[in-house]
């Protein structure tokens, strides 16, 4: 089901892919970035505790929904993805634009902090350092095997369970949600994101140049991947500070949207 009334606004990327966002609410701008599976309809249980106080800009990223893609894939097109979106709506607004980024689109949002002069602040939600480091021997290759049979629920849900860890309760829950079927669309672009090198999506060296502030947001029960990659950004960015979620895992957007929320608005107004 659609999920915003407007439109969808669209920018080209450096390598000319157009790249969708939707908007909403009044205030000054904030960018969604969502992370591996889904579209801007991840954002729908978020969006109404922030449009009160932003004017919310939820991104479709590239292969998804309204956005168009490449035939190649390359993971600094992500990070310029971002970057163009955060330049067109800073331009058209004439401020300096947030950005909130979930998982992957975490890594995405960051890896854009080098390419803009146009963000003012930054909150990243568990970027993964190293992909790869969280998934279960032989996962990549049942993934592929589902897609090659035709089932992406099915890859949605074992990533849900053995790479999130998220037990019955948690996927009956994210199943209820109206995004699940963007993220049945975008489960072929799964493995792609998966099989990024760890150097590729992150640098040290470049992160060390992000001067933004920046919030990083952390779930007390996450798994312990999420946790070490989470402490390593805190000890590599300039200018961090990390935020507890008690009792929460790596998707407490969706499932408690407005302690998430109060983190969001506190930091960045």
């Amino acid at each position: 089901m659609p999920t915003i009334d407007a439109p969808a606004t669209t920018t080209r990327s450096s390598d000319g892919t157009e790249i969708a966002w939707f908007s909403s609410g009044e205030g000054p701008p904030l960018v969604l970035v969502h992370g591996v599976l889904g579209d801007h309809a991840r954002w729908d249980v978020l969006r109404p505790h922030l449009t009160p106080h932003f004017t919310v800009h939820a991104m479709d990223r590239r292969g998804r929904g309204a956005s168009g893609d490449a035939d190649d894939y390359d993971v600094e097109r992500e990070f310029e993805d971002v970057a163009a979106v955060v330049d067109a709506i800073a331009q058209e607004q004439g401020q300096p634009v947030d950005v909130y980024g979930h998982s992957g689109g975490a890594s995405y949002a960051l890896g854009a902090a080098t390419l803009s002069s146009n963000l003012r602040r930054l909150v990243l939600y568990e970027p993964p350092v190293d992909p790869a480091a969280l998934l279960p021997d032989g996962l990549l290759g049942r993934i592929d095997t589902l897609l090659a049979a035709g089932d992406p629920d099915a890859v949605v849900e074992t990533f849900c369970r053995e790479v999130l860890h998220m037990d019955d309760d948690a996927v009956a829950a994210y199943r209820a949600q109206p995004s699940w079927p963007a993220r049945v669309a975008a489960a072929h672009t799964l493995p792609r994101e998966l099989r990024t090198p760890p150097e590729r999506l992150f640098d040290r060296q470049r992160a060390r140049q992000v001067t933004v502030p920046t919030l990083l947001l952390h779930g007390t029960e996450t798994p312990d991947g999420f946790k070490r990659a989470l402490a390593e950004l805190a000890a590599t960015l300039p200018d961090a500070r990390v935020a507890d979620l008690e009792g929460q895992g790596h998707t407490a957007d969706v499932l408690a949207p407005s302690l998430v929320a109060a983190e969001l608005t506190a930091f960045l107004r």
